[in-house]
């Protein structure tokens, strides 16, 4: 399974790689932002995406609808991580239909919890 990792500091995107990588996923992408990710989208390709909301260029939400707007990745896992833990927010993210959402700061256990969620959730839907 491939990675893409958005977040424009470097050290949250070690610490998502590190923490993918200990749990056996070793594919990884990574994205300083919603644009450069959705380049790296279009090229390289991704299957699951874990992105922060706070970014210049393109935020995370912007991230999220665009990567929704497109047929190609429109049933694309995407987690949402970040330090915006308000109601409000939690629900406009999932108005874009991001998958889950996981507050920073979140433990390596917390982060593969919420993957494992998605993946099943993703698995057991009908096609």
């Amino acid at each position: 399974m491939r990675f893409l990792i958005v977040d424009d500091s470097l050290t949250m995107r070690r610490i998502v790689v590190n923490t993918l990588k200990t749990i056996g996923y070793d594919q990884v992408t990574e994205a300083a932002d919603g644009k450069d990710a959705l380049a790296k989208l279009l090229t390289e390709g991704a299957d699951f995406v874990v992105t922060d909301w706070n970014m210049p260029e393109m935020n995370g939400l912007e991230l999220a609808k665009s990567i929704r707007a497109n047929p190609q990745f429109e049933s694309l896992p995407i987690l949402m991580v970040t330090t915006r833990g308000n109601k409000e927010d939690v629900i406009e993210a999932m108005k874009v239909r991001v998958n889950n959402y996981i507050i920073k700061p979140f433990t390596p256990q917390g982060l593969k919890d919420k993957i494992d969620q998605i993946l099943r959730s993703v698995e057991s839907k009908p096609v």
